[in-house]
């Protein structure tokens, strides 16, 4: 019987009718996506939502999932970190949604980790991050420290000679973790102390004369001297072109940064960078038939043949292959057995390897190091000959090195301590 008859027939037997769901509600599987579309980050997260976009679109098109179609739920936390973890128990508890691809800077991360925890959501984090993190709910498909943070410094000391250091950083977590973990490394390779430089500033920050200033001053000591950029967002932009008024130049002062691609690349002036250098697990450049057909895909999806790819699309792209891998191998989007297929998961990558979901919920991936050209493309100069796991814990910080993720039989713990055999966070 037809829903309107039904509720004609109900009508007139008096009986109170209550509307029936949608069905378009019951028969999709609905994707949240929690990404900044305003604010500072926006210059880099407006990217990764169309990416998810688009993503679902090509999986609808091949029939969606368990026979349902995916319906994407696009929230904007405005770089308003607080905002995040309101924006995601909204997705979760109104939206109901099954997955949740999202947040791109650690302290956005770190806001929504409580609720998705909370309400046993399930999200896939697709940016370079500081590690010191394994959670049951999250599944890491950036870089940590060990797969691009060591082997910049390593090429910048073993191939160009470095022996001063600027560890330059945007003020939280991220670069603060990540320069700890740096700093440590750099003093046990022999590095002096005053011969490490540590600066931080807010996000979004503009006037960077003076800053530029003092790196230029602690480069002119008579020992090569590079930058390590963990700069995030729009502050980059500036910061680079003072880079270029005071007449700093690859080879003066070499700048490997970790926060800067393609994306945000297309909104500069590339001249004054070119040589400058960053680590990353893909290029845009990398040439390989599945990149060639993800760079297709992506203009024709954004109807806009100069959009340009970057690393944390790609691990988007992962990562959301290696979700539908297990919920179709789940037969459910249960976020208990989806979270338990995930591991062991297999895909390949845009770089011509194999991306693997290993048991502490990070991926396995290539380490590339990128010189930049003027067309705002990067030159690949350096890469891992295969794949390197990721670690969730340094083995470079005292309270780290003997921690281990392990979420399968019979540790199911992100921070087990191998020397007392214990569990000391969250463990299921």
């Amino acid at each position: 019987m037809k829903i309107k008859s039904l509720a004609a027939a109900i009508a007139l037997s008096g009986a109170t009718f209550v509307a029936l769901p949608s069905m378009a509600a019951e028969d999709t599987i609905k994707v949240g996506v929690l990404h900044s579309l305003s604010g500072t980050m926006a210059i880099s997260e407006t990217t990764l939502k169309d990416t998810v976009l688009m993503m679902v679109e090509e999986q609808n098109k091949k029939g969606g999932l368990l026979g349902k179609k995916l319906e994407a739920v696009v929230v904007d936390p405005a770089s308003n970190w607080p905002l995040f973890a309101e924006k995601a128990r909204e997705l979760l508890t109104k939206d109901k949604v099954d997955v949740i691809f999202g947040c791109w800077t650690s302290v956005s991360r770190k806001s929504v980790l409580p609720v998705i925890e909370e309400l046993n959501g399930l999200m896939f984090y697709p940016v370079q991050y500081e590690g010191e993190e394994s959670s049951k709910n999250v599944f890491y498909t950036g870089a940590a420290p060990n797969q691009q943070a060591i082997p910049a410094v390593n090429y910048l000391k073993e191939e160009l000679g470095v022996e001063r250091w600027v560890l330059a950083g945007t003020d939280y977590v991220y670069p603060r973790t990540t320069n700890k973990i740096l700093e440590a490394y750099l003093k046990d390779m022999g590095v002096a102390e005053e011969d490490i430089m540590i600066n931080y500033t807010p996000f979004g920050h503009s006037d960077w004369q003076s800053i530029v200033s003092d790196i230029a001053k602690f480069g002119s000591a008579g020992k090569k001297t590079a930058v390590v950029s963990t700069i995030n967002g729009d502050a980059n932009v500036p910061f680079y072109k003072e880079l270029g008024n005071q007449g700093i130049s690859s080879e003066d002062i070499p700048v490997v940064a970790f926060s800067v691609g393609e994306e945000e690349l297309s909104g500069l002036d590339t001249g004054p960078l070119v040589g400058h250098l960053a680590a990353w697990n893909y290029f845009q450049s990398v040439e390989t038939e599945e990149n060639e057909a993800f760079i297709t895909q992506w203009k024709a999806f954004t109807n806009n043949p100069d959009r340009v790819t970057n690393d944390p699309m790609e691990a988007t792209y992962i990562g959301f292959n290696m979700w539908a891998n297990a919920v179709t191998e789940a037969g459910t989007t249960d976020v208990d057995a989806v979270e338990q297929a995930m591991i062991g998961q297999e895909t390949p990558n845009l770089t011509g390897g194999i991306a693997v979901m290993n048991k502490n919920h990070h991926l396995s991936k290539p380490v590339l190091i990128g010189e930049i050209q003027d067309d705002g493309q990067f030159e690949t100069v350096w890469e891992t000959e295969g794949v390197v796991p990721g670690d969730a814990w340094s083995d470079f910080l005292p309270g780290s090195k003997d921690l281990i993720a392990d979420w399968t039989d019979p540790v199911k713990c992100g921070n087990y301590n191998t020397k007392t055999k214990t569990c000391s966070g969250q463990n299921y």
